[in-house]
C-alpha cells in the first residue's frame, strides 16, 4: 500500500481515515500562498479526482467552501478539493490579479503558484493526474480560465462562474471595462493551441461582470485553433423552466456544444434573474444565489463526463 506525505503533516496512508479539512502552504520562486484542502474519507487504496477551487474577491477558502458546498459534494462523489488563498498583500480585496500580464503566462506569477499547489497535492495524496480540474468564481473564474489556457497538460477541464475569458484585460482599467461592458476579444489574443473542456455559469442580471463575458468564454472555447472540428457543428440549446414555477426557482438556458464526433467540449448555463453569485450555493455563504441550479453539482458532473459522447448533437 503506497504512502504519500504532504509537507505540513505526517505520512498519509491510503486506508480508512475520516474526512479532513486541513491547512497548508506552498511556496516557489513566484511567491507563496496558503490553502485549505478537503480530503474525503478514504476507505481503500484508490486514486481520486482533484478539484482546484479559486475564490472570488472578499472571500477566503472556508467561506468559499461553505458557499459552494463543494466539500459536501466531494465527500459524496469521492474527490479532493483544494482552495488556494489569495494574499491580502497581493490584493487588498483578496482578488486574484487576473488582469496583470505577468499573471497570464505559464511559469509566472499567480498561475505558477496555483499550478505549484496543484502539483504538490498530486504528489502528496492519492490523486489521479488525469482527473484534475480547476474552477472559480468572478476573479477566481477569470483565473481559472487562465489556468486552463496556460496549463492544459495539468488540468482536464475548467469551470468558470461569473468570470471572464482569457486575455480579457491587460491592466486594472481594461479589467473594469471588460467587467462592466464585456470584451470584443479576438482569436489572435488567444495564442495557445489547446482549450480544455469548459463549463460556464453566469447570471443574466449580473451587474458586476457583464453576462456577455460568458458568451466570449464559450466562443473562445469554440475557436477552430482550439477545436478544429468545432466550427462545423451547431450548438444545442435547451430551455428549462422550474417546475412548478411558483417555487421561486430561477429558470435557465443551457447550451451544450459538441464537435463533429459528437463529443461535448463546452457547456453554458445562463441563469435567468440571477446576479453576481454562485448558483445554487448555500444561503449562509457570501455571493451565493440558492434559487439557481446547483453549479457545484453540475460542474462535477461535467468534469466527470467531459469529452464523452453527448445526446444533444
Amino acid at each position: 500500500m503506497p504512502t504519500v506525505k504532504a509537507d505540513n503533516e505526517q505520512p498519509f496512508v491510503a486506508t480508512r481515515t475520516p474526512a479532513r479539512f486541513i491547512r497548508g502552504r506552498f511556496g516557489n520562486a513566484a511567491d507563496g500562498r496558503s490553502y485549505k484542502l478537503f480530503v474525503p474519507e478514504v476507505v481503500r487504496d484508490e486514486l481520486l479526482p482533484l478539484v482546484v477551487m479559486l475564490h472570488g474577491c472578499h472571500q477566503k477558502p472556508d467561506d468559499f467552501a461553505s458557499a459552494t458546498r463543494m466539500n459536501e459534494l466531494a465527500e459524496r462523489e469521492r474527490c479532493l478539493v483544494v482552495y488556494p488563498s489569495q494574499s491580502r498583500s497581493a490584493n487588498r480585496a483578496g482578488c486574484w490579479n487576473w488582469y496583470a500580464p505577468s499573471n497570464q503566462r505559464r511559469g509566472q506569477g499567480e498561475p505558477a503558484i496555483i499550478a505549484g499547489i496543484t502539483r504538490s497535492i498530486i504528489a502528496s495524496y492519492p490523486v489521479d493526474p488525469k482527473r484534475v480540474y480547476v474552477a472559480g468564481l468572478s476573479a477566481g473564474g477569470a483565473m481559472a480560465a487562465i489556468m486552463g489556457m496556460t496549463y492544459p497538460d495539468l488540468y482536464a477541464a475548467v469551470g468558470i462562474h461569473s468570470g471572464l475569458p482569457y486575455g480579457a484585460a491587460h491592466d486594472l482599467l481594461s479589467a473594469y471595462d471588460a467587467m462592466l461592458y464585456g470584451t470584443d476579444l479576438k482569436t489572435s489574443e488567444s495564442p495557445h493551441e489547446t482549450m480544455l473542456p469548459t463549463i460556464v455559469f453566469h447570471g443574466d442580471r449580473d451587474t458586476t461582470v457583464h453576462p456577455s463575458n460568458a458568451d466570449r468564454i464559450l466562443a473562445q472555447a469554440a475557436q477552430p485553433v482550439h477545436h478544429p472540428e468545432a466550427q462545423a457543428q451547431e450548438g444545442y440549446v435547451e430551455v428549462v423552466l422550474p417546475e412548478p414555477p411558483d417555487f421561486g426557482r430561477h429558470a435557465y438556458t443551457r447550451t451544450i456544444r459538441c464537435n463533429q464526433r459528437r463529443k461535448a467540449y463546452a457547456e453554458q448555463w445562463l441563469v435567468h434573474g440571477a446576479g453576481h453569485a454562485w448558483s445554487g450555493g448555500h444561503a449562509g455563504g457570501s455571493f451565493v444565489d440558492p434559487k439557481g441550479p446547483d453549479a457545484s453539482q453540475e460542474m462535477l458532473r461535467f468534469f466527470a463526463t467531459a469529452r464523452q459522447y453527448c445526446k444533444c448533437c
